[in-house]
């Protein structure tokens, strides 16, 4: 994971490394997929999440497309 500033500073991290953009989200939405993925598991029930529970949480927060499948 990296974080960058800014779209603009994305692309010229990229142009200077030689890579191909993959998938950005913004720290906002990155702070909502932390909480989804990981706000139960203190709770002295937990199981770990299914597949499919953990694909619905990506899809709800609109994190869709060939990057947020999950094997």
């Amino acid at each position: 994971m990296h974080l960058f500033r800014s779209e603009e500073h994305v692309g010229r991290w990229l142009e200077q490394q030689g890579y191909t953009a993959g998938a950005t989200i913004n720290a906002e939405k990155l702070c909502d997929l932390a909480h989804a993925w990981w706000s139960d598991r203190l709770a002295p029930d937990w199981r770990p999440h299914a597949r499919d529970q953990n694909q619905a949480i990506l899809e709800r927060l609109g994190l869709t497309g060939q990057f947020w499948q999950l094997p």
